[in-house]
């Protein structure tokens, strides 16, 4: 397999011009990393002329190399901008696809340069722009709208990497014995969280939870549809990383939403525009939802996938009781 490599410009010159994503008279000027990356090697590749973007999925997480993962990961991504690709509503919101490379796990795609991801939500200085979230709001009403199966079957199943995600979300976090001292976060964590980890009626209903994520439904989900995921450009805001994607239960993709818009502490009025903006609220079950919600706070405060959030220990412990409440209700 071709490895792609950001010291060897001149072997990954000739890998491109075979795969016809750089021209013949075209040269790599330079290959920089475009973001801090969990799962896939990135590169950005600038031709002097124009730049895009390579990505690989390997058998492990790139960010903790001794996490084991599926390698074809990336081609279910790929998949997926092939797939929203037909619906301008959806796509305007994307890069775009420019090849994918099923034998050495590789895609290509449009590079949404000057762009900024929506991590520094987690500062707590930044509140989220109404039509910022607006735009969120009429992404996800666009995917789960134009995308939806009337049989339910294996396309963009990506069961292997949902299970890895599954172990994540729903599982190690509420180990007693993890491996993983919270206290190397934040020095009180670890005997906040040890209550949670010991609640079994909480860890039922998160398990009932989990098995409904392991499900297949019929709305094509982002997956992962967090501030990380989200770019901030001249031309508005652009959504990245489909890689968890899946046909499944809307409400994943509005809980891990809603959760982070707890995790950042956005202003009230923000969660008001979530219901009024997403055009099938009403139908959805704000059990289940919420219920993602909660987990999904929890999981990032006492789970192994940390954000860089700038929050005490007496807000910690705040919000992993309502995250609680959410689950139970």
């Amino acid at each position: 397999m071709f490895i792609l490599n950001a010291s060897e410009p001149k072997e990954l010159a000739t890998y491109l011009q075979k795969q016809q994503w750089l021209g013949a008279e075209e040269t790599i000027l330079s290959l920089t990393k475009p973001g801090e990356g969990n799962m896939n090697y990135v590169l950005r590749v600038d031709t002097g002329t124009r730049t895009f973007i390579l990505k690989q999925s390997r058998a492990y997480v790139e960010k903790y190399p001794q996490v084991a993962a599926p390698e074809k990961r990336v081609i279910t991504e790929g998949a997926f901008y092939e797939k929203i690709s037909s619906k301008k509503t959806v796509q305007h919101y994307m890069p775009n696809l420019i090849g994918i490379d099923v034998e050495n796990n590789v895609i290509a795609l449009e590079d949404l340069s000057k762009a900024n991801d929506f991590t520094v939500l987690y500062d707590l200085k930044y509140q989220l722009k109404p039509e910022e979230l607006i735009q969120l709001i009429a992404y996800l009403n666009g995917l789960h709208a134009s995308f939806q199966k009337i049989i339910i079957d294996n396309e963009l199943a990506n069961l292997e990497l949902r299970k890895l995600n599954h172990e994540h979300i729903f599982h190690y976090p509420f180990l007693g014995d993890n491996g993983f001292d919270l206290n190397t976060v934040q020095e009180g964590l670890q005997e906040l969280a040890l209550p949670y980890k010991k609640d079994v009626r909480l860890k039922q209903q998160i398990s009932v939870l989990g098995a409904l994520y392991l499900s297949r439904g019929k709305y094509l989900l982002h997956g992962d549809f967090y501030p990380g995921s989200w770019l901030k450009t001249a031309d508005g805001i652009k959504i990245i990383d489909p890689e968890f994607c899946y046909y499944g239960s809307r409400e994943f993709d509005l809980g891990i939403l809603t959760a982070h818009l707890y995790l950042t502490q956005q202003d009230a009025t923000l969660h008001s525009i979530v219901v009024t903006e997403y055009e099938d609220y009403p139908e959805l079950n704000l059990d289940i939802m919420d219920g993602f919600t909660g987990v999904e706070i929890m999981r990032r405060l006492i789970g192994l996938a940390q954000l860089p959030l700038k929050m005490d220990l007496k807000t910690k412990k705040q919000l992993l009781k309502f995250a609680r409440t959410l689950i139970l209700k």
